[in-house]
């Protein structure tokens, strides 16, 4: 067989469109010691802005009828599908670092507290970055439930191994996979990966689509806006929800490549309406309001989002923006 595009021919992984260059070392270097020193970013809100809910998922499980979804913050979701208990890139840890005195420390608690989770029976994850996969939180999970079924892109399983994950299924894009009664499928993303600048594209980057036969999820992970979003709608769609990064996006000629802002979330929900039948989708924002990593002031991805929501032919009810801890659900 061919070697896909995304496959680099000498091993690792690659973005393979066209528009989907990324910045290296030196460019980040500019950013953060020169671009910074002429514009100063402009300030963010209190923290305190940002205030928990309470959760209301249901326990231990709902029932497999029922879809519920709980933000815990960043792209990490509780999700209650098909009488199971998903998470999507878990972190618990108070910093997107490799070490806790240093990096990005969360805004937000983590609005689940970790003792009152619901049995996990599945996990999935997007990619590699700090603030994606958490190597406390990966150890904590599978020990406490070792049961869990792990679903990764290629290259991450051994990561997981030895962290005392047990049942680790790798998926290269469009592959597929299911537990129970849930179908998973990985779906392309653009990105990068690498914890180190050594590593950088060993492992692979993807989202999503978790399918019972009630409903389906597209968690997009972390991506920019590229242009597979029609064909995952046209070949797993239609969703009942779709799980968008909204935040991470200035400076756009560094951060353009790899993280979405509002105004491609609107595109690629024009994309995605390819596979929809005309049933409702809904968008629900993720990756913002819970680690600073980029220079917009931490609330302008949400105001953004709205903003843009409403001039789109979109009705203001399938814009979910959820307040850390919140649980809602569908039908």
């Amino acid at each position: 067989m061919p070697t896909p595009d995304h496959h680099r021919p000498g091993g690792g992984f690659r973005n393979p469109w066209p528009a989907a260059e990324l910045h290296g070392f030196a460019d980040f270097l500019k950013w953060t010691l020169i671009e910074r020193r002429r514009n100063p970013r402009r300030p963010d809100p209190d923290p305190g802005k940002f205030t928990l809910a309470d959760p209301s998922f249901i326990v231990p499980r709902a029932a497999p009828e029922q879809l519920t979804l709980t933000w815990v913050g960043h792209t990490t979701f509780l999700i209650q599908i098909a009488g199971l208990n998903v998470l999507t890139d878990p972190i618990w840890s108070q910093r997107a670092s490799p070490v806790q005195f240093v990096g990005p420390r969360r805004w937000v608690p983590p609005a689940i507290d970790f003792d009152r989770l619901p049995p996990i029976d599945a996990v999935a994850l997007s990619h590699d970055h700090y603030d994606h996969l958490d190597a406390t939180t990966i150890s904590r999970l599978a020990e406490r439930y070792p049961a869990i079924v792990w679903y990764a892109p290629l290259e991450l399983g051994a990561f997981l191994k030895r962290r005392g994950a047990r049942e680790v299924n790798e998926r290269d894009w469009w592959q597929d996979g299911s537990i129970g009664n849930l179908h998973l499928t990985c779906v392309p993303a653009q990105h990068f990966s690498g914890r180190t600048l050594g590593r950088r594209n060993k492992t692979l980057w993807s989202g999503w689509v978790l399918r019972s036969g009630e409903h389906s999820v597209f968690f997009a992970g972390d991506t920019a806006l590229h242009p597979e979003f029609a064909t995952i709608a046209r070949r797993c769609g239609p969703f009942d929800l779709a799980i968008l990064p909204i935040g991470a996006y200035e400076p756009r000629w560094f951060m353009g490549a790899v993280h979405m802002n509002p105004e491609d979330c609107v595109k690629a929900m024009i994309q995605l309406a390819a596979g929809q039948d005309e049933q409702r989708l809904i968008m629900t924002a993720a990756h913002w309001g819970t680690f600073k990593l980029t220079d917009e002031p931490m609330d302008e991805p949400p105001a953004m989002m709205r903003a843009l929501w409403a001039q789109s032919p979109y009705k203001d009810a399938d814009l979910w923006i959820m307040r850390h801890g919140e649980t809602r659900s569908v039908g």
